[in-house]
């Protein structure tokens, strides 16, 4: 099977920790809570850019800094595709329900990756990746590319 490449997004003072997990373990997230290192990213450039721009807080910052772009090739045997989910996985603010499932993944080290369904596109998914699991290191990441977001969208 053939790897599959996913994205991750980050400011670029970042990109050197950017699959660290490093920024879920401060802030905690949809899947994961905080304390944890988990580690997001998306099936496609552009999922990690609407990603990003349904979460920012403040969407000037979108462009008064510096962003890359990431991409990982995470081999196909790595990756856990979970048959369901928590019902409530796609409810806004989200729960503990998604959190907990997240930390048990990662907890119990089942993976290197687990595949989930993005709130944001429904039918395409997100990536989570667990540093702290032992085959993350086959997992190839490549160099940061520089990433811009379209002037447009600060209309």
């Amino acid at each position: 099977m053939s790897p599959i490449t996913v994205w991750r997004l980050c400011r670029k003072p970042h990109a050197a920790d950017a699959y660290s997990g490093e920024g879920t373990r401060l802030f905690g997230g949809r899947w994961s809570p905080v304390g944890l290192r988990v580690a997001y990213s998306s099936e496609s450039r552009s999922l990690a850019a609407l990603e990003v721009l349904v979460n920012a807080r403040d969407p000037e910052l979108l462009f008064a800094q510096p962003w890359t772009i990431i991409s990982a090739a995470i081999p196909a045997e790595l990756i856990e595709r979970p048959a369901r989910v928590p019902e409530s996985w796609r409810a806004t603010p989200y729960g503990s329900a998604t959190q907990t499932f997240g930390a048990t993944w990662a907890r119990e080290a089942r993976s290197a990756a687990l595949r989930v369904p993005s709130t944001v596109v429904l039918g395409e998914f997100n990536y989570l990746l667990n540093p702290a699991h032992p085959d993350f290191t086959k997992i190839k990441i490549s160099p940061a590319e520089p990433f811009s977001f379209d002037s447009r969208l600060q209309r």
